[in-house]
């Protein structure tokens, strides 16, 4: 039966959707071919549609991604629709969002990643992720496996136990997700969603502080990593009793953003510095130093025992201004990211604007913005400012239409 269904799909069509089922299951092609005794270079052929698939290799490969031999020399399946994934959510919209509402962020987030796929497909260019495969969490405390996963994708990212400085870079660009923000209820912090075609995709609300949109796309993450195949829309303060999947996904964050060795070695040192109690311009300076919440921060030193429980909601209930005392101790500003769209996905689209294959109101359409902002980024990223031998700078223009050289995997 593979055989025959095998010979009538193009072996380069079947090529892709082995390579995507692959990517999924986070393998490389070294690590798919030694499960199935079989060379590198068979994966690679396969993937590339340079041979047909024989039926045993089909049937090892099934097994090995879990998928049906079917999905891969059946029909080809359309892009799963977002808003048919997000069944879970509908329990949360009254409370949180109006129904339409709920649905115009579901219609705005596909369509940008359906976007991105698109300029990708137009340049023959996908995007090369870096997944790991699924963490499993079953039958283990969220808090523990928070801990842990977060322990491991520090170190799978070489990012170490420091601050996470420029978490949307890393994602977008180390592990290879498509990370957008726009305007979004209030109450609603943040979407993810995953399929095969698409990838991991996550969207963060716009109008949100940056603290509260860093902790968004971490916690997103952490649902990326946990339950990669359901799709989640997150909001603030729905839950009565808060999902397993929830606790785990604010812990990940909270493990994730601020790790706990690298936050006692910090702390120790302001504590040395002032005297040996931790005050709460401590808790301010620190909390700017790792890019989080002053709230965040506290808690987080409760739940380690560093602080007593309960010291947040004291300090809240004496009137702690947190904004006045930032303030006072003149803390500088984070850069802010306020891109709605990935970098990558920008310079995609102009790229296929200066080739002709955008006309310039599709370029503003898929930039979501007018035609003159538009020109004005298209200048803006067709050039880089080059220093000179002798200290003076002058703009040199970037070659966009040329040719764009893909990761080898």
């Amino acid at each position: 039966m593979p055989q025959v269904l095998g010979e009538t799909i193009d072996p380069r069509s079947l090529g892709h959707r082995l390579q995507a089922a692959r990517k999924a299951r986070g393998l490389t092609q070294q690590q798919a071919a030694d499960e199935i005794s079989a060379a590198r270079t068979t994966i690679t052929a396969l993937e590339k549609g340079e041979r047909r698939a024989r039926p045993e290799e089909l049937v090892k490969l099934a097994i090995l991604y879990e998928r049906q031999v079917g999905d891969f020399v059946g029909p080809k399946r359309p892009i799963v629709d977002f808003s048919t994934q997000f069944r879970t959510a509908n329990s949360h919209s009254k409370s949180a969002a109006r129904p339409r509402e709920l649905m115009n962020v579901i219609k705005e987030f596909q369509t940008l990643c359906e976007n991105y796929l698109f300029l990708e497909q137009i340049h023959d260019l996908e995007i090369e992720p870096n997944y790991p495969t699924q963490y499993k969490t079953a039958g283990i405390a969220p808090e523990t496996s928070a801990r842990d996963i977060s322990f491991a994708e520090r170190s799978r990212l070489g990012i170490g136990d420091g601050p996470v400085h420029g978490l949307r870079e890393i994602l977008e660009q180390d592990v290879g997700i498509r990370v957008f923000s726009f305007d979004m209820p209030p109450r609603v912090a943040g979407i993810f969603g995953y399929t095969e075609e698409l990838g991991g995709c996550i969207a963060v609300n716009a109008s949100h502080p940056a603290e509260r949109r860093r902790w968004s796309l971490a916690h997103e993450f952490g649902h990326f990593l946990s339950t990669r195949f359901n799709p989640e829309i997150t909001f603030l303060g729905v839950h009565r009793r808060v999902p397993a999947s929830e606790r785990f996904a604010d812990a990940f964050a909270a493990c994730f953003l601020m790790p706990e060795q690298g936050l006692r070695r910090r702390l120790n040192e302001l504590v040395q510095i002032g005297g040996g109690s931790i005050t709460a311009a401590d808790i301010c300076r620190i909390a700017h130093y790792y890019f989080v919440s002053f709230q965040a921060m506290t808690l987080r030193l409760e739940e380690l025992g560093i602080l007593n429980r309960g010291t947040w909601e004291r300090l809240r209930e004496r009137g702690f201004k947190v904004r006045e005392a930032q303030d006072q101790l003149k803390l500088p500003e984070h850069p802010p990211d306020v891109r709605a769209l990935p970098i990558r996905y920008e310079f995609l689209a102009i790229r296929a604007f200066e080739m002709g294959d955008l006309t310039e109101g599709q370029l503003a359409n898929l930039l979501r913005t007018d035609r003159i902002s538009a020109r004005q980024l298209v200048q803006h990223l067709s050039s880089s400012v080059h220093l000179l031998d002798k200290g003076e700078f002058e703009t040199l223009q970037i070659p966009l239409a040329g040719k764009l050289v893909a990761r080898q995997t």
